[in-house]
């Protein structure tokens, strides 16, 4: 934490307890937010956050921190647009500046198969309630004048699609105004503090057994409801209830450059190169791209990410050929088999999870929260969350 966060932030940390209402464990954007919501929106303050380093330490402070609506499925589409709304007044209420910004995301294409991708995508944003729109070379070059429309000869821009409430928001204030606002209202949140085992009343994995707490590196603690919410180690921690998971955990790589004038304004991004571009607060161009295809806990970074993906980002914006690699990071992400999350009940009782979020759970951030504080709160699963349901899988109703 800088000095001026230092002297603003105003956590209230306690000696953990041996019983509470809830425990979550993982300390990252999705838990913090779950007990803000658990706090403010109903009232339970009985809860333990159990976070093994520091809060935001995991992919919540190893992300590119884009904010977005704009999925091909119409319940990842509603779901998204509830966390974009969110976050849009987070800062109001919180009380807290995060540095969001909205910017506009741009989604070209390559091709005419991928020009009616991005056409198909506006209409399937639009028909379920977020901004986006068809948008031409031309259109492109006025938003994103840096662009080269010729694609370096390789990959010409034929068109985009535009989602103009996309945004950025600086990932560790996100999760300080969080951990600030359910500190506040009586929620524990510990630090250095690993989960080791999960306590349960029966045979692991057996019929009637029920998970009670959790073993830590501080003793053991008790709740009604334990709750993943750990990023790409939950197979770990769920086989500790018996639990398999569909989940694989890849390493997901970014870097940014040396600081450029502050006059690159919209997300820039290809689903056809995976690839995307934006600027930070503080002038960097913030590059990433897709995962890394073999499995991996790894944390290491490859100079093979680097040529590839800096080929394609210098290719449509030449400008950044200028620029110099300052520094580049790895996070491990749970990816689903439908590349959607997992959120909800898991068949072992007293256990739930939010998983399965990919390359994505920065944006989901307050919506995850909300929906899953919902659930935890009156044992319902809400209308957001059903389609991303760990039993869809059994049922043949992936997305």
């Amino acid at each position: 934490m800088n000095e001026f966060q230092e002297k603003q932030v105003n956590f209230k940390w306690q000696e953990p307890k041996k019983n509470y209402d809830v425990i979550i464990i993982g300390g990252g954007g999705h838990g913090l937010a779950t007990a803000y919501y658990l706090a403010t929106r109903h009232n339970i303050t009985n809860v333990a956050v159990l976070e093994r380093k520091y809060i935001g330490g995991g992919n919540s402070g190893r992300n590119t921190t884009i904010i977005r609506a704009n999925y091909g499925i119409p319940e990842a589409v509603r779901f998204y647009q509830r966390s974009v709304d969110l976050y849009a007044n987070l800062e109001q209420e919180t009380g807290r500046w995060m540095m969001h910004k909205q910017k506009g995301i741009l989604w070209m294409a390559h091709s005419e198969a991928a020009v009616r991708q991005e056409m198909a995508r506006a209409a399937i944003n639009t028909a379920f309630g977020a901004k986006t729109e068809y948008v031409t070379p031309q259109q492109v070059k006025e938003i994103c004048p840096e662009i080269d429309l010729s694609g370096g000869g390789l990959w010409p821009v034929m068109g985009a699609s535009y989602h103009p409430e996309g945004a950025t928001a600086r990932h560790d204030r996100v999760n300080w105004a969080l951990a600030e606002g359910a500190m506040q209202r009586g929620v524990h949140v510990h630090q250095n503090t690993a989960v080791t085992n999960l306590i349960t009343s029966g045979s692991r994995g057996s019929h009637g057994s029920r998970v009670i707490g959790v073993e830590t590196t501080a003793g053991p603690m008790h709740a009604n409801v334990v709750m993943s919410a750990v990023g790409g180690h939950v197979t770990t921690l769920a086989a500790m209830a018996g639990l398999r998971l569909p989940i694989r955990t890849h390493p997901l790589q970014a870097f940014v450059t040396n600081h450029y004038g502050q006059k690159f304004h919209p997300i820039v991004a290809s689903s056809s190169l995976l690839f995307y571009v934006s600027q930070t607060a503080r002038g960097e161009m913030l590059i990433g791209a897709e995962i890394d295809r073999q499995p991996s806990y790894s944390y290491r970074s490859g100079h093979h990410f680097l040529q590839t993906c800096a080929h394609r980002a210098i290719t449509l914006l030449p400008f950044m050929r200028q620029l110099r690699v300052l520094r580049q990071w790895t996070g491990v992400c749970d990816m689903s088999p439908d590349y959607s999350p997992i959120m909800g009940f898991t068949g072992v009782d007293g256990f739930v999870i939010t998983t399965g979020w990919g390359t994505w759970g920065f944006k989901a951030i307050p919506a995850g929260g909300e929906q899953m504080a919902q659930l935890i709160a009156t044992g319902q699963t809400p209308e957001l969350l059903a389609p991303f349901s760990l039993d869809r899988f059994a049922h043949d109703r992936t997305m």
